[in-house]
């Protein structure tokens, strides 16, 4: 059978539409963090985004080196397509994160598996291990945003200003630098990782 023939090709160009999709969604909600002030949040997304334009970068790749001379590629997927004020635009970003790590990627791994292709499903399952810490992240900054703590901690903790390099350790970030005078919004963010099974 040919490459663009298998199911893995087509799953390999739904993911780099997909991939390519959601750093876009990112880098519009690192817009909408910036307007709003938060401009290390916004940093942290646009990190996020940029992780995923790298996963598409690889599914094109891949396509590349297998297909025959590629032209267009009909697809008949759904891709997210929603948004919302910052809170609600970082929920559904993980949302869409769980999905991929969850439901996509295992699935797309299995058909590239069952047709000989074991590369890919190991790209496949790569990627997926990202998407795990992709909605840990967005997840701890969506809870972290709409209970107004991004900036503070139960236990005290080093808040740097992310213009200056002022630090200071405490329980709440301050409201404005007091070395350079940046807003809260430019301090540097603490996003835990917890363990989990991969």
């Amino acid at each position: 059978m040919q490459f663009d023939q298998t199911k893995t090709y087509r799953n390999l160009a739904r993911s780099f539409a997909g991939e390519s999709q959601a750093g876009m969604r990112y880098q519009l909600i690192a817009r909408l963090a910036t307007k709003q002030g938060y401009y290390t949040l916004a940093d942290t997304i646009k990190t996020l985004a940029k992780n995923e334009t790298v996963h598409a970068r690889r599914f094109f790749e891949e396509l590349n080196k297998r297909g025959e001379k590629l032209d267009n590629i009909d697809l008949d997927a759904g891709y997210p397509f929603h948004s919302g004020d910052l809170g609600e635009s970082l929920r559904l970003a993980a949302e869409d994160e769980h999905q991929e790590h969850t439901v996509i990627y295992p699935a797309f791994a299995k058909d590239a598996e069952e047709e000989g292709f074991n590369d890919i499903a190991a790209l496949f399952k790569l990627v997926a291990q990202v998407e795990v810490r992709h909605e840990m992240v967005f997840n701890y900054l969506h809870e972290a945003f709409t209970k107004g703590k991004l900036f503070s901690n139960e236990t005290p903790i080093l808040y740097i200003c992310s213009e200056c390099g002022y630090m200071h350790t405490s329980t709440k970030a301050w409201d404005v630098c007091p070395l350079c005078k940046s807003s809260q919004g430019d301090v540097e963010l603490h996003v835990p990782f917890q363990k989990e099974k991969l």
